[in-house]
């Protein structure tokens, strides 16, 4: 298996249910203001390989190297799955995943 040693940037997925939402909503738009990261769409439903609703934060390197911390702190029981950008998702989301909070079951088949 080819493994790649450049990381090009980070993504953050902050899980949500319907009673969360605005909790993920206002950690999504702090850490967009406060660290200068991008915001992707509040997904109501799973998406992708994400069992669950989501918001996705994009981040280089360096901003990540900030924002992790501030997430583990700040995450009031949200559970957020990060992982790098290598340009080898499956192995990103499977070998190089970071929870925060309680690990859940992906859908990496869609990366089959």
């Amino acid at each position: 298996m080819k493994q790649s040693n450049t990381i090009r940037g980070y993504h953050a997925h902050i899980y949500f249910d319907g009673s969360s939402q605005e909790q993920a909503r206002h950690l999504c738009e702090t850490a967009q203001q406060e660290f200068g990261v991008q915001m992707g769409h509040m997904h109501q439903a799973p998406v992708g390989p994400h069992p669950m609703g989501s918001c996705q934060l994009s981040c280089s390197p360096a901003q990540f190297a900030q924002l992790l911390p501030w997430l583990a702190l700040n995450r009031v029981g949200l559970i957020i799955f990060a992982h790098p950008e290598t340009g080898e998702a499956l192995a990103d989301h499977r070998d190089h995943a970071i929870w925060l909070g309680t690990g859940l079951d992906l859908d990496l088949s869609i990366f089959n």
